[in-house]
């Protein structure tokens, strides 16, 4: 699995980003870091991928809704196939933990 070019660089990356998380800094680092395009990215990948785990719209209905490409969709697809299934089971419960609690279910 392809995960970064630079190993190190990644893992320098991963290891602030835990850092500012137990620190209460992720939001201000992220800003930091990405620009608001690249925020947006990264929330509609969020969205993609939960509505990918959810299988109950196609892929063409998801790019609808979403107002993306169908390329963005298939990365986000392709991804799924190749991360493990475990952790995939992990994702969905956050991703349907955090929908319950937007819609006052827990």
């Amino acid at each position: 699995m392809y995960i970064s070019r630079n190993m190190e660089q990644w893992n320098e990356f991963l290891d602030l980003m835990r850092k500012a998380f137990e620190q209460g800094k992720e939001q201000e680092l992220l800003t930091l870091l990405l620009t608001a395009d690249e925020r947006d990215a990264v929330a509609l990948r969020v969205q993609i991928v939960s509505q990918l785990l959810d299988k109950s719209l196609a892929q063409r209905e998801i790019q609808q809704i979403l107002n993306t490409s169908a390329a963005t969709i298939t990365r986000g697809s392709n991804m799924i196939k190749i991360m493990p299934p475990e952790f995939m089971d992990w994702v969905k419960q956050q991703l349907n933990h955090n929908n319950k609690n937007e819609l006052g279910g827990d």
